[in-house]
């Protein structure tokens, strides 16, 4: 089914066979996470469980270490996400975590957005535009710093930086303090796309509202557990890229039924699944759709979660009219086969 997908980060959409022939080109060890105890849960309810988590992704992060690498994680990102239905991807990189070995940020990104236009023009990729993301674990001056970057790179359509966004561990750094740089993303048109309500509850949702003033929100699961959050939420026209899978193995739920993916749906939220870190969870958006099915969503239902995620993207109008069409034909199809 046509789709499109928000919510992926760099590393994180890696195969884990690809982390692991750069271990081995790059002379490094990986965890045995990566390995034989592959993939993992986590119980993320304390920060060990959440240093156990960060240390891994930072273990992968480590084996990618110049351009060929850079180049080969966005286009099997484009590949898989292809092969799985999507025709648009939002591809998220902090490009800090690149530089030392590309020579500085402004070469990280244009190498991510070179192939990120490559790779869209070949027949089976899914298109990809970037969000460049800062971090809540570093200063609120370098996240200024990743903003002036995605301005400069600002466009529309594939191989363009389309979003800006803030990523990492929501119980660190002052929310507020990040406001400035989304305020310089916010004057370029850049769709605001920041994580709240994952591992923080409703408060955690409702000062990002306020002081970030997003178009979508990474997560936000957590915002059902205040209606008047919630309300909030699907009022402003935030969507929310739920990423059940991540929420199981992170431990933020214990069982899929606990997801609400429901809720929010029936609230009238717009919802874009997404996978978050397939190469840590081992699941990819495919499979995000399939746990929609089971929590008993029809083929109408999940048809328009697929149009939500298009919706909420910044996919260029032709992508996103061809994209409609053709899940509407998908769903024709599933109901003469039903």
């Amino acid at each position: 089914m046509p789709k499109a997908h928000l919510h992926l980060h760099f590393t994180g959409s890696m195969r884990v066979e690809t982390v692991r022939e750069m271990a081995r080109a790059h002379g490094l060890r990986l965890p045995s996470a990566l390995e034989a105890d592959w993939p993992v849960t986590f119980e993320t309810r304390d920060e060990r469980g959440w240093f156990r988590f960060q240390s891994l992704y930072d273990a992968a992060r480590h084996c990618v270490r110049g351009e060929a690498d850079m180049r080969r994680i966005v286009r099997e990102a484009a590949l898989d996400d292809g092969a799985e239905g999507s025709r648009w991807l939002e591809l998220q990189v902090d490009p800090t975590s690149y530089a030392p070995f590309v020579g500085g940020i402004t070469p990280a990104i244009e190498i991510v957005l070179d192939e990120a236009a490559e790779i869209s023009r070949e027949a089976g990729a899914a298109q990809v535009g970037i969000i460049v993301a800062a971090s809540r674990m570093r200063h609120e001056l370098e996240a200024r710093t990743l903003a002036r970057l995605a301005v400069r790179y600002a466009g529309e359509g594939a191989g363009a930086v389309v979003g800006f966004g803030l990523s990492n561990d929501e119980r660190r750094g002052e929310t507020e303090a990040f406001a400035p740089a989304f305020a310089i993303a916010r004057r370029a048109g850049l769709a605001l796309v920041p994580h709240a309500g994952e591992l923080l509850g409703p408060d955690a949702v409702d000062r990002t509202l306020t002081s970030l003033v997003p178009d979508r929100l990474g997560h936000g699961v957590r915002s059902v557990e205040d209606p008047r959050t919630l309300d909030r939420l699907v009022a402003d026209g935030v969507a929310l890229e739920v990423c059940p899978g991540s929420n199981i193995s992170l431990g933020v739920y214990d069982e899929i039924e606990e997801v609400p993916l429901r809720r929010l749906v029936d609230a009238g939220a717009t919802v874009a699944l997404g996978a978050d870190d397939p190469l840590i969870f081992g699941s990819r958006l495919q499979a995000q759709y399939e746990v929609a099915r089971l929590l008993e969503f029809s083929d109408a239902e999940l048809a328009e979660l697929a149009r939500g995620s298009l919706r909420a993207s910044r996919a260029p109008a032709e992508v996103r009219d061809t994209a409609y069409a053709d899940i509407d034909a998908w769903l024709g199809e599933e109901a003469t086969v039903g």
